[in-house]
């Protein structure tokens, strides 16, 4: 595998990304790092991502709606995702050890990882504790 060269800028963003429980989008990371890190452009946020998932530095979250969310937590765990706000959260439970081998024998060919999202409506927008704004993703 060839070495990676250090990047001041991929960084900024996997620590940005370290610090954060809320698995952003690329949009709201950049916006984040912009604030430490003037200079750096959306699209190197975006290839900078996609280069440490296919590292496996980091994970990308895909549960519909067309926006990726990243996770700096690439230990296998499954996610709730709200359909009012959009909000992904980690759930600490345990995960199914032989899931993938229990699905292979389903399929003709080889699994090689799988991801689990769970989708409902959130605590703070069940209540309706979450303003509009936050709802829209505003």
């Amino acid at each position: 595998m060839k070495t990676l060269k250090y990047s001041r800028q991929r960084e900024f963003i996997k620590t940005s990304l370290m610090g954060r429980q809320d698995h952003p989008t690329a949009d709201a990371l950049y916006t984040a790092i912009r604030k430490q890190c003037p200079t750096i452009s959306l699209g190197t946020v975006y290839r900078n991502l996609n280069l440490l998932v296919e590292l496996g530095e980091i994970q990308k979250i895909s549960c519909g709606g067309g926006t990726d969310h990243f996770d700096y937590n690439t230990s296998p765990h499954y996610h709730f995702v709200c359909k009012r706000c959009g909000q992904i959260a980690d759930i600490p439970m345990k995960t199914i050890c032989n899931l993938e081998a229990m699905a292979g024998q389903y399929v003709s060919g080889r699994i090689d990882g799988h991801t689990i999202c769970f989708y409902g409506v959130c605590g703070e927008c069940e209540e309706g504790k979450k303003g509009n704004d936050e709802i829209a993703g505003r």
